[in-house]
Parts: structure tokens; C-alpha cells; sequence
């Protein structure tokens, strides 16, 4: 029996199954563990089964010498030095393809939302500003037949491709067309790519510029893809119409981040995955992961 820490509370009952097997102390706060309790909660445990919002770097590894697995609760392991995991000869896993649908019909209701202007016209509802037929308020752009440029073709890429064409739209990607070109083209331009060195901040003032002024971002992929200062700039300049963010930089934004105060901005918080089919999906396959390493067994879903 191998000592476990998992640094939150996790949905479904799949992490019973750890439970069972093995001694599993769960963090039971909302917050997660700072740098400092992770590093004192590790020491001694040989299965660590971490989220998004969790750095395990060297020094955590180095605070951990007893660690032979870690799970990652996330398609993405950019939280994970692969390298100093690897150099120590720890598997590191991860929960790929069971978030693609979930994450697509997010992606596809955010750029409805945008470019129908729904945010505004709930809040016109709740605030009594909604006095009679308007024609020529809250006016939206249309989305059947327009072009969407989707940077990141793989699964989810090709996920929301797949429900763009159920509105008849021209796809653009970056499989086919380099980003500049997708960027001018494009009436909504939609972010799938993995957060990496050569992708952070890859939408930045210059990548804003090549937008039309009509077009509409939206991110369900990691926030450090966009460049926040310039994102905020680009929206108050009207460079574009519009953006739809599920992932910002930083994560959470600060109730008074300045560009809260973007207009044309909707912000939600990181539910791309969150349907219970999906999270329950989750939780099984970062359990599996952990339970086959301990066991000396190859991880179902490994990284490194």
C-alpha cells in the first residue's frame, strides 16, 4: 500500500478505487495547496495526483524523493516539468480525448454568445433597459457563412471544424494556412493550440493588428496564448470586435484586473470540461494512471 496525495477534491466515484488500494490523504479545501503546503504534503508519498493549478517543478519533486507517479488531472501537463520528472525516471500522466467535446460545444457556445451579444442583452433584461422592439439594438454578426480560423487542429480543433460546418462556415486552420493568413481572413478566430514556449503569448499586439476590426477571439485552450495588455488594448482601440475567454492570464483574473473593464468582453471560468460526464471521465483515467504506476505497470495515459 503506497501513500498518495491528491491535492483536491475530485468528482465521481472512480478516486474510491484509489481510496481502497492505497493510504490517500485528499486536500478538502476549495483553494489549492500553496507551494509551500504541496511541498510538505508530498514528502513521503509515492502517488501524487495533481490539477492544473499545482506546480510541479524540481523543487517539488526535490521535496518528494519517495514520488514514483504522478497523475495529471488535465489533458495539458504545462503545470509538469516533464523533463525533471523523466530525469528521475517518473511516469507522468495525463487524461487526453475524454474533454474534446465537451471543450468544442464550449468553445462553439462562447462564439455564439459573442457574436449574438447575449451577455449584454441578459444584462439589458436584469437592468430594465429592455423597453421595447429596438431594430437597431444589440445587433450581432452573423455566423452562418462566415470564415472560422481555428489555430490548433487537433482533437478539439477538429471538434469545433466539425460543428462549424453545421452553420454552413468556411474553415480556416493551421494545418492548411499559415496563422497570419488565418488571422486576416477570419471573422471569429478560435484557440486550440497547447500552451508551449513557442506558442505563449503567440496572440500578441501584432497578431490583434492583423484581425479585422469586426472579428471575434475566442480561447478555450491555456490563457498565456493571449497577451492580456495587448488583448485589453486591442478591445478599448476597437482593433476587434470582441473576445470570449474560458482560460485567461493569470488564472483566476483578479476581480479588479484591468481588463475586466474591456468592453465587448465575456469571461468565463474555466468550464471547458466541466459536464459531469466529462469530469467523472476524468477522474477514471487520472485513477488509472496512478494505480497501474504503482503497480509497477505501464500508465494507461502517459506523457513523458
Amino acid at each position: 500500500m503506497a501513500r498518495c496525495f491528491v491535492t483536491r477534491r475530485i468528482p465521481g466515484p472512480a478516486l474510491d478505487r484509489l481510496i481502497d488500494a492505497h493510504d490517500v490523504e485528499v486536500w478538502p479545501h476549495r483553494l489549492p495547496p500553496t507551494s509551500d503546503e504541496l511541498r510538505e504534503h508530498v514528502a513521503g508519498v509515492e502517488g501524487l495526483l495533481s490539477l492544473l493549478t499545482d506546480t510541479v517543478d524540481e523543487a517539488l519533486l526535490d521535496a518528494a524523493p519517495d514520488l514514483r507517479a504522478i497523475s495529471n488531472y488535465a489533458v495539458g501537463t504545462d503545470n509538469v516539468d516533464l523533463e525533471a520528472a523523466t530525469a528521475r525516471g517518473i511516469p507522468v500522466g495525463n487524461t487526453p480525448d475524454v474533454l474534446t467535446d465537451a471543450t468544442a460545444d464550449l468553445a462553439f457556445a462562447l462564439l455564439l454568445a459573442l457574436a449574438r451579444r447575449l451577455p449584454e442583452g441578459e444584462r439589458d433584461v436584469r437592468e430594465g433597459q429592455w423597453v421595447t422592439f429596438e431594430p437597431d439594438r444589440n445587433l450581432g454578426a452573423e455566423v452562418t457563412g462566415a470564415t472560422l480560423g481555428i489555430v490548433g487542429f487537433g482533437r478539439i480543433g477538429k471538434a469545433v471544424a466539425r460543428r462549424a460546418e453545421g452553420f454552413g462556415m468556411e474553415i480556416l486552420h493551421t494545418g492548411d494556412v499559415e496563422l497570419e493568413e488565418l488571422l486576416e481572413r477570419s471573422d471569429f478566430v478560435t484557440l486550440h493550440c497547447p500552451l508551449t514556449p513557442e506558442t505563449r503569448h503567440l496572440i500578441d499586439a501584432a497578431a490583434l493588428a492583423r484581425m479585422k476590426a469586426t472579428a471575434l477571439l475566442v480561447n478555450t485552450a491555456r490563457g498565456p496564448i493571449v497577451d492580456p495588455a495587448a488583448l485589453e488594448r486591442a478591445l478599448h482601440e476597437r482593433a476587434i470586435a470582441g473576445a470570449a475567454l474560458d482560460v485567461t492570464d493569470p488564472e483566476p483574473l483578479p476581480a479588479d484586473h484591468p481588463l475586466l473593464e474591456a468592453p465587448n468582453l465575456l469571461v468565463v471560468p474555466h468550464v471547458g470540461s466541466a459536464t459531469v460526464r466529462t469530469r467523472h471521465k476524468m477522474t477514471e483515467l487520472a485513477v488509472d494512471n496512478l494505480l497501474a504506476a504503482l503497480a509497477g505497470e505501464p500508465m494507461p495515459h502517459q506523457a513523458n
